[in-house]
Formats: structure tokens, C-alpha cells, sequence
């Protein structure tokens, strides 16, 4: 199976660099705009499915991106993790307001509440290489969060959290992924 990866379009400024986790934001004008631009990229594929997270961010770049001839599956396992009480905050802002101490990268992510990261992973790699191998279909697109395809990269290029989390991955990029050698792509912007 083939899986086209994508990150959901850009969200307004004032959710740039904040653990946005669950919360149900939408795509800024800039957004809207990059998801057309990755639409047309990608209408000259073939998808035997689309799954996208339900988060209103991935749902209006899935709705910029599908045609008549598919009707996306939305779901809560490509969801980004929640961040609980931390969700919408800035790094300093948690450092401020809860006097947390960032010690390292494991450590810090850990220490943050809402899902439990091992959770997540174990989310993630289920959807991934359970779930979806043993479906029909031999081409997918899936829409969801950069933490989401970073922890499948983690899972699956045997690299650390901390450098998957390092890898740059845009608003609106993708990859593709091979399930029968489970190698990467090259990272694509529209």
C-alpha cells in the first residue's frame, strides 16, 4: 500500500508554536489558500480512500482536496495528542505559569497532562500498521497533524522522538509512505 501523508494547512498566527493538541481551530486565510494550491498537486492521483482526522483544521483541508468520487473517513485515531489543561499554550507560557523545567525532550513531554504519550504512539502505530494494512484498498491519502506523521517517522525510521520531532514538516506538505518496505518519501510542499 502507498500512503500519501499530509499536514493540514496553516492555522492563524496566534496558534503558531502552541500545543494545539484537540482544540478545534481552524485554517487562517493563508491556510484555505495552501490547501487549494495542495489540492491541485494531488488531483492528478488516484486514492482508493481518504481518512483525515476530524479536527476542523485536517477536515477543511481533506474538503479543499476530495472529489465527488470520494467521501473522506473521518477519525479521532489521527488526531494530534492532547495536551490536556496545556492545550493552546506556548512553551513559555506553561514554563510561566506552571514553573515546569525542561530537562529534555522525553522528560518535558511526559510531564505535560492529557494523553499519555505512549498512548498516542501506541495510537498512531496501531492506525498505521494494523488498521490500515489489512484494508482493501492499495492507495491512500491521509490527512492529519505533523506530530502524528513525526511519531510514525519516530516508530518506523527508528529515530529518536526528539529527532523526529526536529524534522521540519510545513503546513500543508506531504510524503509518501510504502507499507510493503515502510520507507519515506522525500517531504513536498504545493
Amino acid at each position: 500500500m502507498i500512503i500519501t501523508l499530509v499536514r493540514h494547512g496553516e492555522v492563524d498566527e496566534a496558534y503558531h508554536r502552541c500545543y494545539n493538541g484537540h482544540n478545534d481551530i481552524a485554517l487562517s486565510k493563508k491556510g484555505r489558500e495552501e490547501a487549494k494550491a495542495l489540492s491541485k498537486v494531488l488531483q492528478h492521483k488516484t486514492y482508493d480512500v481518504i481518512y483525515s482526522s476530524d479536527l476542523r483544521r485536517c477536515r477543511e483541508t481533506t474538503e479543499q482536496i476530495i472529489t465527488s468520487t470520494h467521501i473522506p473517513i473521518y477519525t479521532t485515531e489521527l488526531r494530534e495528542k492532547s495536551w490536556g489543561e496545556h492545550e493552546g499554550m506556548t512553551f513559555d507560557a506553561i514554563v510561566q505559569r506552571d514553573g515546569l523545567v525542561y530537562e529534555n525532550f522525553e522528560q518535558w513531554i511526559t510531564t505535560l497532562d492529557g494523553e499519555s504519550y505512549n498512548l498516542y504512539i501506541d495510537r498512531i502505530k496501531t492506525f498505521f500498521t494494523l488498521t490500515l494494512p489489512i484494508t482493501p484498498y492499495n492507495n491512500a491519502l491521509v490527512i492529519t497533524h505533523a506530530g502524528v506523521i513525526r511519531v510514525l517517522m519516530h516508530l518506523l525510521q527508528n529515530i529518536s522522538l526528539e529527532e523526529a520531532f526536529s524534522i521540519n514538516f510545513p503546513y500543508s506538505a506531504y510524503t509518501t509512505l510504502d507499507t510493503e518496505t515502510w520507507e519515506f518519501g522525500a517531504i513536498q510542499c504545493a
